[in-house]
């Protein structure tokens, strides 16, 4: 049985613990352009030095019109990838490995704190998505052409690319949380009658072809995620025995791990209790997948009991990582590992946690 602390490999790259920062959105390039800058460099530097084994950047727009705000990151250009580069080789001198999740927003897009469209006056623009469908509070977007669908596909593999040449090291597709690629996977939001719609096989037809499209791009050696949605908590929404079978469906085409989330499409009612989601990530896992579990884990104690229970592969920290951006080195605290076990910096050895037997021993 996996614990927190073993390495974890996927095609040709071993991380060096279960414990991963999942992607969270800082909606923090000010100047609009989607360039990550020092923010980024700080927030991810951060958490490589604070002993996380995976990083995954942000939703990180494939188009200007992909962003879920004026202010996210974007991979749709050399500058934006030649900014992320910086970002990447820090993290990498720190020991961790870096992911991007890549993203098209579809009807969320444009978005702001307000939960409304931002008017094309202030930086938005007019969104797109499977069905003429409004997000409640947003603007209707208008229903994507098949030419649109193969223009996002292209982008989609166009952003892989610039990722490879920014050296990270894995690549998510962000297909969760109702943004396009789980809009078309939901009978709620896509109400098609192309073959890009209507049963299970054309609602996941547009995310396979992305899948195929990126990984063709992708070395051999580097592996590819999906982030899932694993139900809407909606009888009439997607299904737990749809994402198993979607898991099974991704393995087929070169997927090597699904981040397991839910929610976000249509509004819902969600008990969010500690840890609500990890019992969506064990049965996604039961179709073979490698899963990551995510959902309120905050403690390592919290953590290691669920890591313990068996058919999970790694555990996503994001709230509690934003507040102590050092939560693996503190987990071995906190679960008794040994300072020299764990991934200290050399400048910060000499505040390494130390172990409370072992302050004991010494009369501290």
């Amino acid at each position: 049985m996996a614990t927190l602390f073993d390495p974890l490999t996927l095609r040709g790259l071993t991380i060096r613990n279960r414990m991963f920062l999942p992607p969270m959105c800082t909606y923090s390039c000010k100047d609009q352009d989607g360039v990550p800058n020092d923010w980024h460099l700080v927030h991810y530097g951060s958490r490589a030095v604070g002993g996380f084994g995976l990083i995954t950047a942000e939703a990180t727009g494939v188009t200007p019109d992909g962003r879920i705000t004026p202010y996210d990151c974007g991979l749709w250009n050399d500058t934006q990838r030649d900014a992320w580069k910086r970002v990447v080789d820090f993290v990498h001198e720190y020991g961790a490995a870096i992911s991007v999740q890549l993203n098209h927003a579809g009807r969320k897009g444009s978005s702001a704190d307000k939960a409304a469209t931002v008017p094309e006056s202030e930086g938005g623009w007019k969104t797109m998505a499977p069905s003429a469908i409004a997000f409640p509070g947003y603007d209707t977007p208008r229903e994507m052409t098949k030419d649109d669908i193969a223009s996002v596909t292209k982008a989609f593999a166009d952003a892989a690319k610039r990722a490879v040449a920014a050296g990270f090291d894995a690549v998510e597709l962000h297909a969760a949380h109702g943004y396009l690629l789980f809009e078309f996977l939901s009978p709620l939001t896509n109400q098609r009658t192309d073959e890009y719609g209507g049963d299970f096989d054309g609602r996941s037809r547009f995310l396979i072809e992305v899948v195929d499209a990126v990984r063709a791009v992708l070395p051999d050696t580097m592996p590819l995620m999906v982030r899932i949605s694993a139900t809407e908590w909606l009888d009439d929404g997607w299904s737990v025995r749809e994402s198993v079978q979607l898991a099974t469906l991704l393995k087929e085409h070169g997927v090597d791990m699904m981040d397991v989330s839910s929610g976000g499409n249509v509004p819902a009612q969600i008990d969010t209790q500690p840890g609500y989601q990890v019992w969506l990530a064990r049965h996604v896992g039961r179709s073979g997948m490698p899963v990551i579990a995510v959902g309120l884990i905050t403690s390592p104690k919290q953590a290691a009991r669920i890591m313990g229970e068996g058919n999970l592969d790694a555990l996503a920290i994001g709230r509690a990582a934003l507040r102590r951006p050092y939560w693996p080195l503190w987990a071995g605290y906190k679960l008794d590992k040994q300072p020299e076990d764990m991934p200290y910096p050399q400048a910060y050895q000499r505040g390494a946690f130390v172990p409370k037997q072992k302050q004991d021993s010494e009369g501290k």
